[in-house]
């Protein structure tokens, strides 16, 4: 079974950084799109940011010029880049994929990891 492992959250001041890294393990076909999320304390779980396999990225306007994803494809791995971090920024980060793994094609939000908890505070 495909595992996510979140790492890299931690304590950051406002205007520092962090970077988060995420691996995955288990019988993985191919990836089409890796992704991070976010959920702050009583709010919806939402998307930060995502990669395609050819290079299409997108951000939340919350995050631009801020964060940076990456995504190495032939480990599967996924890091972002968090810079300028701000108090709403805390929150639980997880990754997510979407692609063929597992003997299936499964959209992103099949799978979720524990996720790594990022707190910005002075």
């Amino acid at each position: 079974q495909v595992r996510l492992v979140e790492s890299g959250g931690g304590l950051a001041l406002p205007g520092g950084s962090l970077r988060l890294s995420c691996t995955t393990s288990g019988r993985i076909f191919s990836i089409n799109i890796m992704a991070w999320y976010r959920q702050a304390p009583g709010k919806d779980r939402e998307l930060v940011a995502s990669v395609t396999s050819d290079g299409r990225i997108k951000y939340a306007d919350s995050v631009k010029d801020r964060f940076t994803i990456s995504r190495n494809r032939a480990e599967n791995t996924v890091n972002m880049q968090m810079n300028n971090l701000k108090p709403e920024d805390t929150a639980v980060y997880y990754c997510n994929v979407e692609g063929y793994y597992d003997g299936a094609y499964y959209q992103t939000g099949a799978i979720w990891g524990k996720g790594t908890l990022v707190t910005v505070s002075s």
